[in-house]
């Protein structure tokens, strides 16, 4: 199944703030958002911050790093083929560093694959319905790919 990925992050090459997958097919979303750094790039202020909390009751799970890790691992443990699927190099970048839990380590995650989808004239953000949150972004990318 594909899973359509969106992430924030704390300007360009910054620490990861927040994370979701959405899939393909059903309503079993992913959403995280992790320990904020200690300096936090004004744009990110401005733009991401306010909205990290808009998802539903019971979707935000703020956790650490290695938490995270593991839980995407679980989320995606019963799909023999995923499908990462971004609009953006960094969000895969991201979602990969994610996976790394120390020197040599990775969470316990099967085979995936990972697709970058040029978007030419479309913006995740310019079409969700709570611009540069990841779980929103996330959907805009689903729909705007017919799902």
């Amino acid at each position: 199944m594909q899973y359509f990925l969106d992430t924030e992050f704390n300007g360009f090459g910054g620490e990861l703030i927040s994370l979701a997958l959405v899939p393909q097919y059903g309503d079993q979303e992913f959403y995280t958002s992790l320990p904020l750094p200690d300096k936090v790039h004004s744009w990110v202020e401005r733009n991401v911050i306010p909205y990290l909390r808009h998802v539903p009751v019971g979707v935000d799970h703020e956790m650490s790093r290695e938490e995270a890790a593991a839980h995407i691992a679980n989320y995606l443990e019963g799909d023999r083929d995923p499908v990462i699927v971004a609009d953006w190099p960094e969000d895969i970048a991201q979602f990969c560093m994610l996976l790394l839990t120390g020197p040599g380590e990775i969470a316990p995650v099967g085979a995936m694959r990972f697709e970058l989808m040029r978007t030419p004239g479309f913006s995740t953000a310019a079409n969700s319905a709570v611009p540069h949150n990841a779980l929103h972004d996330a959907r805009a990318l689903r729909t705007f790919c017919g799902y």
